[in-house]
């Protein structure tokens, strides 16, 4: 069985930092690249992030360059997501997701296999 956990939501003031962590189980991690999306209510899901099976080519939202980093760990099939100088406007439900189609790496929803349930990120202003 195919398990994706997220871990390390919150709540964080404006500015503040927060690390994500995606925990998956139940397929061969090192074949799936893995993005992680959010959605805030009312609001379509939507791409924040994603990388490569080997680590080599990571993808950001215009709306999160130079504030997010994505990496993984195949080692404890563990993907991150760090987030510094967070804005009210993050505040979302962050998913992640596994997805086993090569380069280049998607930002489309519909193409990612295997999800989470999600954790809640809220900023306060």
């Amino acid at each position: 069985q195919v398990q994706l956990v997220e871990s390390g939501g919150g709540l964080v003031q404006a500015g503040g930092s927060l690390r994500l962590s995606c925990a998956v189980s139940g397929l061969t991690f090192s074949t799936y690249a893995v993005g992680w999306f959010r959605q805030a209510p009312g609001k379509e899901r939507e791409f924040v992030a994603a990388i490569s099976r080997s680590a080599a080519t990571t993808n950001d939202a215009d709306s999160v360059k130079g504030r997010f980093t994505i990496s993984r760990d195949n080692a404890k099939n563990t993907v991150y997501l760090q987030m510094y100088n967070l804005k009210p406007e993050d505040t979302s439900v962050y998913y992640c997701a596994a997805n086993r189609a090569r380069l280049p790496l998607s930002k489309t929803p519909d193409t990612y296999d295997y999800w989470g349930q999600g954790t809640q990120v809220t900023v306060s202003s």
